[in-house]
């Protein structure tokens, strides 16, 4: 079971810094749960496919396509795509361009993962589907909480009298809202299998099949820690999205711990640990000695994922998987660990539905990467790993992704077929260092293989498009390729909360501006404060628990005033400004959740983004800082400055499509009536190019069989 510690929920997150905290969690009775439900499906299979076709509703209009695949690639950006076409250095997308159309696409209000693909799988704008950045405030306490899963925790118990045993079970709720365009697509019986489309976390119904990905916790509980076991003179606190555990090496023999699940019964006693050694061999090789296994390890070569077994309680266990290297043996002993991802076969919490199919995926293809950011961009940012291990393990995971989703190219003939890969978002942060010379991380060697390392991406991006393109070569397959956002250089970041500060706005204690997450600041005093990636907040009485702003005209002007004096922000060190526009969420966003949003909305300029410590809400001395980590790119500023990609093989003649109309284009691809909440507008065809394709009597869905 995988415990929820909400005292321990706080840590840096995913753009902002993936891998630390955020505590989600499940149960270990799913995995009987995903048990038994392999078995009632494959014995009730017949039934249900029968029940199915009497029952179900079916669209009013004949499809346009029997199937429609949508390829994600995160993050792909609209210029550097555009230019490499025109290099000839991208042929499968220029050869799709050529079958159909290329379009730049416009991103969301902020062009930021989970508010991009919440658009694109809603249709609907944030202030409908409430989700306006990874993080949000606590309204009582302030601190920064996830703003796509509510996390809550009750007390059960198993057994009876002396032998009753005491756990704490959590309650994962989805906080996006709106409905995805493939439930309505359920709704008329058409089947779906969507792999790793961000914000499906926890996994909702549908016909069909998922796998989920952004917000998928390690089986710690956070979004991903990473370890170090090191022999090298111990550093005081710990890395960001990840821990170093200081070790001693005995002769040619290294003990360590690896750190699991809080403990079910009493989480105070801390986490769950397994005991494993490492013999040396030589200044390259060693031997892990792991739970009665031994496995040779290479230094710089990751092992294959590797089961771990943590054990609960009597008769009752939770297994994990990671990957480790070897970093080096002299002069210093140091290991790398994974974070331990769920184990997709044995899952101990709902990652994909119906349950049994993450862990029909593994019977299929051996274990994956379940985490919700599964690359270690942390661990390349703390110089843990090295360009070259982060490298291939992102080349490993697009592997596995791309495994997967050819798997359901093959089974899956009617329908749609939508798989994400992210990876593509995660080079370009780590690696833009390369292709900006003006850096202030790029290093004063390019090593020669990592010079072109973005380029190389898109190559690869591009044979991936090419393999994908020979598989809906079949005349009735309507193909698109798209990215929710672009891309851009993150030379500067600027501490808005430095700025509320020098501005009157916001108070801070100096004895504790060292603390963490706003905790430092004098609400009594504050009228505005900075969180996440693009939003301000005002300090409204009645909304926070010490809001001292009126609503109303108050408020009004308090926002007007923000918006004048920031707007003509100066980067003293390069004379420009570096903000493009601030947006109103009262005006900018449509809908019942609008209220969630921040009440400011900061559209960067090219080079610019948050400062990393104002981005979860600590305060600095100054407001421009240079971006010296490996973390160089970025796409957290105005959305004109990084529009998306779309390809298709049939010709759109909408001028300027939106990531926004992707949804209700769907819906009418497959004869469904487009719903009135959705915003978003269908696209248009050139008339000559799209063929109406009569459907087959009954969608063709192989069953997926789960291998003994």
């Amino acid at each position: 079971m995988l415990l929820l510690d909400p005292s321990n929920s706080i840590a840096l997150l995913g753009y902002i810094g993936p891998g630390a905290g955020f505590a989600l969690a499940g149960s270990f009775l799913a995995v009987f749960g995903a048990i038994a439900s392999a078995i009632s499906m494959l014995l009730l299979w017949p039934l249900r496919r029968v029940v199915r076709v009497l029952l179900r509703r079916r669209p009013p209009k004949k499809p346009k396509f029997p199937r429609v695949v949508v390829l994600g690639l995160d993050g792909l950006d609209h210029g550097l795509t555009s230019k490499l076409l025109s290099e000839g250095k991208l042929p499968n997308l220029a050869k799709l361009q050529q079958q159909g159309s290329f379009h730049s696409l416009a991103s969301t209000l902020p062009p930021i993962s989970p508010v991009a693909w919440s658009t694109f799988q809603t249709g609907v704008n944030p202030g409908k589907h409430n989700i306006f950045d990874f993080l949000t405030p606590d309204l009582s306490t302030y601190q920064p909480k996830l703003s796509s899963v509510e996390i809550r925790s009750t007390s059960k118990s198993i057994g009876i009298g002396p032998l009753k045993w005491r756990y704490q079970k959590p309650d994962v709720r989805m906080l996006r809202k709106s409905r995805p365009f493939w439930s309505v697509l359920s709704d008329y019986g058409i089947f779906n299998c969507i792999i790793r489309v961000p914000i499906t976390f926890p996994p909702e119904k549908l016909r069909g099949v998922q796998l989920s990905a952004m917000c998928v916790p390690d089986l710690r509980g956070t979004q991903g820690t990473f370890s170090q076991y090191t022999t090298r003179v111990k550093i005081e606190g710990e890395k960001t999205g990840g821990e170093v555990h200081y070790v001693q090496r005995e002769e040619d023999q290294v003990q360590c711990e690896l750190l699991g699940l809080p403990n079910p019964s009493d989480a105070s006693q801390g986490p769950l640990k397994i005991s494993f050694h490492v013999q040396i061999i030589d200044a390259d090789h060693a031997w892990l000695h792991l739970q009665g296994t031994k496995h040779k390890l290479t230094k710089g070569q990751y092992t294959d994922w590797l089961t771990v077994r943590f054990k609960v309680g009597w008769g009752v266990a939770v297994n994990g998987v990671c990957r480790l290297m070897l970093l080096e043996t002299d002069p210093a002993f140091s290991l790398y660990v994974t974070p331990i991802n769920i184990d997709p076969e044995n899952p101990a919490m709902a990652i994909g539905y119906p349950a049994v199919y993450p862990i029909y995926l593994a019977k299929k293809q051996g274990p994956y990467a379940t985490l919700g950011l599964a690359e270690d961009t942390w661990g390349l940012s703390e110089q843990v790993l090295e360009d070259e291990h982060f490298l291939k393990q992102c080349m490993d995971i697009d592997v596995e992704r791309e495994t997967m989703f050819f798997d359901s190219l093959d089974k899956v003939r009617q329908g749609l077929c939508v798989c994400v890969f992210d990876g593509t978002d995660r080079m370009q942060h780590m690696f833009w260092r390369y292709l900006d010379k003006s850096h202030p991380a790029r290093p004063a060697n390019v090593p020669p293989e990592l010079e072109n390392a973005i380029e190389d991406l898109y190559v690869r991006m591009d044979g991936l498009v090419g393999r994908t393109m020979a598989k809906c070569d079949d005349g009735n397959t309507l193909l698109m390729v798209l990215s929710d956002h672009g891309f851009n250089t993150f030379r500067r970041g600027i501490d808005l909360n430095r700025w509320l500060e020098e501005n009157g706005y916001l108070v801070v204690d100096d004895s504790r501006r060292k603390d963490e997450y706003l905790s430092g600041i004098d609400w009594s005093k504050t009228k505005a404060f900075a969180l996440g990636l693009t939003g301000i907040f005002i300090n409204l009485r009645g909304k926070y628990e010490q809001g001292i702003v009126e609503p109303g005209e108050e408020a009004d002007a308090l926002k007007a005033e923000i918006s004048a004096k920031l707007s003509q922000l100066v980067d003293p060190q390069t004379g420009t400004r570096g903000i493009r526009r601030i947006y109103q969420a009262a005006r900018a966003y449509r809908g019942g959740y609008k209220e969630n949003a921040p009440d400011l909305i900061v559209g960067y300029e090219s080079g610019y983004r948050i400062s990393w410590d104002a981005a979860v809400g600590k305060t600095s001395t100054q407001v421009f800082h240079d971006n010296t980590k490996a973390w160089s790119g970025d796409h957290c500023v105005d959305p004109s400055v990084v529009p998306g990609i779309l390809f298709c093989n049939q010709a759109i003649a909408t001028e300027h499509p939106r990531l926004l109309d992707l949804a209700p284009t769907i819906l009418e691809l497959f004869g469904c009536p487009v719903p009135e909440y959705m915003d978003g507008k269908p696209m248009e065809f050139a008339a000559d190019q799209v063929e109406i394709v009569p459907p087959a009597s009954e969608p063709t869905e192989a069953p997926m069989k789960v291998a003994s």
